[in-house]
């Protein structure tokens, strides 16, 4: 379960680095007209919302999973005012994107300094979606991870909608990796209960969508950040090419939108459920922070 749990961390990593250089690009035929088909990893154009990076850097999606692995390694497990200073740290300086969940919650941090009533009402599946940290650290302790990725997403992404998709991704990758399909693993999460009923809904009709075409699929449900729109079109990636992890997160840049979040969410369950095989050694030793994952992913202490 070591190696999945581990594998699960890097390709939800390697996935959003592989939608860095196309991020946000809403025109589909823009991104095959500027990049081709993004199967490895790319830069960000001149003009992106992540123009100071560099190819194998994450977007500020992965700098803040990368942040809360390194709290949780520090700390030997989650503590929210570690996490809260260490991510306050990151972007005190920060040569990246802030998004407006973020520059909330900064905001609220400098008034109150409290991270328990600090979030943003953001419904992004951006806040939700870089909790695989906590299910490696967490792999044999569903009440904890639970626990751990409800408060690490209502500090910056407090509405219910995006903690109630934060459970249902934790709970979804918990059951992977003790040995449920995908398919089941999520059937199984929402069975547990989803508490916003229109997300609910909606990944349940994610989950018929086997057989349709990507790029419409994700249309339809909305390639933009919300959770609503954002977490079924991940949930269709893991349906889909359940057993080809590198087809996945290739289709999900293609589609266009906001594929950093759906990619750090279709990786991780993916990863969990495919391991290190199922992702390309070069996406992996592209990544910038490669050995600092590997690291990180080698500590003993686990909860």
């Amino acid at each position: 379960m070591n190696e999945k749990a581990a594998s699960m961390v890097l390709a939800s990593f390697t996935a959003d680095s592989l939608a860095l250089g196309a991020h946000w690009i809403y025109d589909t035929n823009e991104i095959t007209s500027q990049f081709g088909l993004v199967d490895k990893l790319i830069a960000p154009l001149p003009t992106s919302y992540h123009q100071h990076k560099q190819q194998g850097d994450f977007t500020h999606y992965g700098d803040q999973a990368f942040t809360l692995l390194t709290s949780l390694s520090q700390h030997n497990g989650f503590d929210l005012q570690a996490f809260s200073t260490l991510w306050q740290q990151l972007f005190a300086d920060y040569n990246g994107y802030i998004d407006t969940a973020t520059k909330t919650t900064l905001a609220n941090l400098q008034k109150n300094g409290v991270p328990e009533s600090c979030g943003s009402s953001s419904t992004d599946l951006g806040g939700a979606a870089r909790i695989a940290p906590l299910v490696f650290w967490y792999q044999n302790d569903q009440e904890h991870l639970v626990e751990a990725a409800t408060q690490q997403t209502s500090m910056t992404h407090n509405h219910p909608a995006t903690i109630s998709g934060a459970v249902f991704i934790a709970r979804s990758a918990y059951n992977i990796l003790h040995g449920l399909s995908p398919v089941a693993a999520m059937e199984e999460a929402l069975n547990e209960g989803v508490n916003d009923l229109d997300l609910d809904n909606r990944i349940r009709s994610a989950l018929d969508t086997q057989g349709k075409e990507t790029e419409k699929v994700i249309k339809d449900f909305g390639q933009a950040c919300t959770i609503a729109s954002a977490l079924p079109g991940a949930v269709h990636l893991v349906v889909k090419y359940e057993n080809d992890l590198q087809a996945a997160l290739i289709a999900n840049v293609m589609a266009g939108g906001d594929s950093a979040a759906r990619g750090l969410t279709a990786g991780m369950l993916l990863g969990a459920y495919l391991g290190s095989q199922a992702i390309p050694n070069e996406w992996l030793t592209g990544l910038n922070k490669h050995q600092q994952l590997l690291s990180l992913l080698k500590q003993e202490k686990r909860g």
